[in-house]
């Protein structure tokens, strides 16, 4: 009688742990199919190729199912749901499919292992057929790897209750240019394993093929997620290829137990496991070692006595408990197996609250999609457009204004940033001005900010632009014949080679802040986009409308830069096409102090070329500037300075005498004289500095003008007209309706899917939290009813 309620408490208590665990199972497949944001305790098993991965796992689970060799076999996880059954003779497998996730499909040992036979020759084992499928498919891809598991569910009589997922093997390539692609293959590995191992619940399994533990080859990726290697299991695997390496008894001390200092944090276990896997595979193939997974166990088992033996004889003495308890592929599973379902029994009180969070969240999901299909006319349709569409302006026109909703960090951009996407201001000589005078250049602006820094940029670069130099070629060349005499005029010379420079010098300055602002501008798009989800004013669903409305402001944002800049091309155009002087005299007196500079310095032709400035000033600058004041002549000014304590008629003859030199210098000969130079030179520089303040002032004010101010005054109307005419004309295509029902219709299946099982998942973690509760309680209450 004892014996059988001893064998009906064990039944009771294998039956509860086999509900917990499926429920685990179940949950932990929700989460991959749906990502939901919890994770079920699980193995991770992390190696490099060489490794002995794959062998590993395939000893735990008691058979062999996967394609076990060198280079890279595992391009996407595969999780294996293992379940001891007694019961079960011949494995029995479920490949979960995501397009059918609820119906595994269920496969027998016979076709993991050995297929179908076909003329004499065994094809590709249907299970193993599908994971090489999937690493052919993967390799054509840009990503040749995925995170999406492939989930196996196994049911055995050698099987241990775990949950095991097996990566694809680390890879260490060698550097070098002709190994870039292997190179990438390792990156990309390596983001993945990273990826899995930032889940807090599973337990990783690192795995180590080294003699020297200070060699850290696989736990240099693994302390990057857990330093403390608190939530680790460091294994050594390929244990006897080992132990003939060792010459003395100390190093064998040394490996089994090391120091502490060498394996830095506390993990799992306190110390490594140590296991063998028996090469050879099982089949009836003549390559076969094993004919059966029976004699593939049996093997392990005796690699593991042959290991304890090994490792005795190095040492000289016997194993202690505690050493033996490390070593082996069954020490290791009974380990994990414990381990994990301690982890499980502890994660029931924390699961119940995730999934009541998730079932509420899936329920008000489930409602909102149910609320937009209903809300499937056209006069609602119209109505959300309209709706969508003032909202967009309202945070565009936040976005110009000034905000700090939207994440700098995410959406805001330095001027290194903006330069390197926008295009930066470049002169003529290539090079770009320091970012370090700009303001704020080191922030991350977007919106009106980031569009006032440009402006301010190309502010600071415009205005300290110098006349580039003048050579002497160029003003001979500029000097020409007239059409009426052969004689020179410098100040038509000196308009030649100003509008020439100045035209070369800021037309492309135009074109690079058309293109910097434009850049500015079409990154509102998705800033605005990211306000509206914040807000909850999104339209999810609506990719088609949402498309036309993005199309919209793009093609406005490009029409209106262009249009911009036509206008601000037909400003410098008509600068540089006609020298109007009013606008290139303030700075006359500069001008006047530098001609007059000739009558103390230079000899008497000098003088007389100084005479000659002035009248040039005067007959260029006086008539055009209407200034009364300025009309007196400025030569006789001059010549009563030279002249003084003579009588009028001896300066009469001198300004007659000078006259003569100045037009024989000026007019009649071609030789260009220093004076002749530094006076082309001071009216090319006043000139170009003119249209340079021009330029400056009506590009900034045009596109203040016709480029940010239509984005408030302009976007509202033509998108509005826009949208009602596509209303009118074609609205199943703005909203692409049919498309739209099939989809919503087909998120509402899965979500009611996903709520029921959910909702199934609630029920079994509920009553097996009861039962662990209940059981608990009667633990405590057991030594007092045995002492009464």
């Amino acid at each position: 009688m004892e014996r059988d309620e001893e064998a009906d408490g064990v039944n009771s208590q294998m039956e509860r742990q086999w509900r917990l665990y499926e429920a685990y199972n179940e949950l932990h497949g929700l989460a991959q199919e749906f990502e939901t944001p919890f994770d079920a305790p699980a193995v991770l098993v992390v190696g490099h190729q060489t490794d002995g991965k794959s062998a590993l796992v395939e000893a735990l689970m008691g058979f062999q199912f996967n394609h076990v060799g060198g280079g890279t076999k595992t391009r996407r996880p595969i999780t294996l749901h293992m379940k001891y059954d007694p019961d079960c003779e011949a494995p029995l497998c479920h490949l979960l499919s995501y397009s059918d996730s609820i119906v595994p499909r269920e496969m027998s040992l016979q076709e993991i292992q050995v297929g179908d036979c076909w003329h004499g020759e065994f094809r590709a084992p249907k299970m193993q057929a599908y994971i090489e499928a999937e690493n052919m498919r993967l390799e054509r891809e840009p990503c040749q790897f995925s995170a999406k598991e492939i989930i196996i569910r196994v049911e055995y009589k050698y099987c241990p209750n775990l949950t095991i997922i097996d990566t694809p093997g680390l890879v260490a390539p060698a550097p070098g240019r002709k190994n870039r692609a292997l190179q990438s293959q390792a990156r990309a590995v390596e983001s993945l394993v990273r990826a899995k191992m930032q889940h807090k619940e599973f337990i990783i399994l690192c795995l180590e093929d080294c003699s020297d533990w200070s060699n850290a080859t696989t736990r240099r990726v693994v302390m990057q997620i857990d330093p403390e290697l608190s939530r680790t299991v460091i294994v050594s695997t390929k244990l006897d290829t080992k132990i003939p390496q060792f010459a003395r008894s100390s190093d064998v001390e040394v490996f089994l137990s090391p120091p502490a200092c060498t394996l830095d944090g506390f993990i799992l276990g306190d110390s490594p496991f140590f296991t063998s896997v028996p090469s050879g595979r099982v089949g009836p193939g003549p390559d076969s070692v094993y004919r059966s997974n029976d004699e593939f166990k049996q093997a392990i088992s005796l690699r593991e006595m042959e290991d304890i033996a090994s490792l005795e004889e190095k040492l000289g003495r016997l194993l202690s408990e505690q050493e033996r308890s490390r070593i082996g592929v069954s020490k290791l599973r009974l380990f994990l197996e414990e381990l994990l379902q301690k982890r499980y029994m502890d994660s029931v009180p924390l699961i119940l609250p995730l999934l009541e969070k998730e079932y509420r969240g899936t329920t008000r999901k489930l409602s909102d999609i149910s609320r937009e299909l209903s809300n499937l006319d056209e006069a609602k349709l119209k109505e959300k457009g309209r709706t969508f569409r003032d909202l967009f302006l309202t945070k565009l026109s936040l976005l110009l204004k000034g905000t700090v909703v939207a994440p700098p960090e995410k959406f805001g951009k330095t001027l290194q940033d903006e330069r390197a996407n926008g295009g930066a201001f470049v002169g003529t000589d290539g090079l770009q001005f320091p970012q370090k005078l700009i303001p704020n250049a080191g922030m991350r602006l977007y919106g009106g900010a980031q569009y006032h820094r440009a402006m301010a940029e190309f502010r600071f670069v415009v205005g300290g632009i110098k006349c580039p130099p003048i050579t002497r070629e160029e003003i001979v060349n500029a000097c020409g014949v007239e059409d009426i005499h052969d004689g020179t005029n410098y100040s038509r010379t000196a308009c030649v080679i100003a509008v020439a420079k100045a035209r070369d010098t800021f037309e492309p300055f135009l074109h690079q802040l058309g293109c910097r602002l434009l850049h500015i501008l079409k990154r509102l798009l998705p800033i605005s986009v990211y306000l509206l989800q914040k807000d909850g004013e999104y339209l999810s669903g609506h990719e088609v409308f949402l498309r036309r409305v993005a199309l919209a402001f793009n093609n406005f944002s490009e029409s209106t830069e262009r249009e911009c800049r036509e206008k601000c091309m037909e400003d410098l155009m008509s600068t540089t096409r006609y020298v109007t002087w009013s606008l290139h005299n303030k700075n006359r007196a500069g001008l006047r102090q530098f001609l007059d500079s000739f009558g103390g310095t230079e000899q008497s032709a000098a003088s007389g070329n100084s005479i000659s400035a002035g009248l040039v000033q005067e007959s260029s600058l006086g008539p055009v500037a209407n200034d009364k004041q300025d009309l007196k002549p400025k030569a006789d000014v001059k010549l009563s300075h030279l002249a003084s304590g003579i009588d009028s008629t001896t300066c009469a003859q001198t300004t007659e005498t000078r006259l003569a030199d100045l037009l024989d210098n000026t007019l009649w000969n071609r030789r260009l004289a220093p004076s002749s130079e530094r006076i082309v030179y001071a009216l090319v520089q006043q000139i170009f500095h003119g249209i340079r303040e021009y330029f400056l002032a009506s590009t900034e004010l045009k596109f203040n003008c016709f480029l940010l101010m239509p984005v408030v005054d302009k976007l509202p109307a033509l998108l509005r007209e826009d949208l009602e005419s596509a209303f009118e004309d074609e609205l199943d295509n703005v909203f692409d309706i049919t498309n739209l029902q099939h989809s919503l219709g087909e998120r509402k299946r899965d979500t009611e899917i996903e709520l029921k099982r959910i909702q199934r998942l609630k029920e079994k973690f509920r009553q097996i939290h009861e039962q662990l509760s209940f059981h608990q309680v009667m633990s405590k209450l057991s030594p007092v009813s045995v002492s009464h």
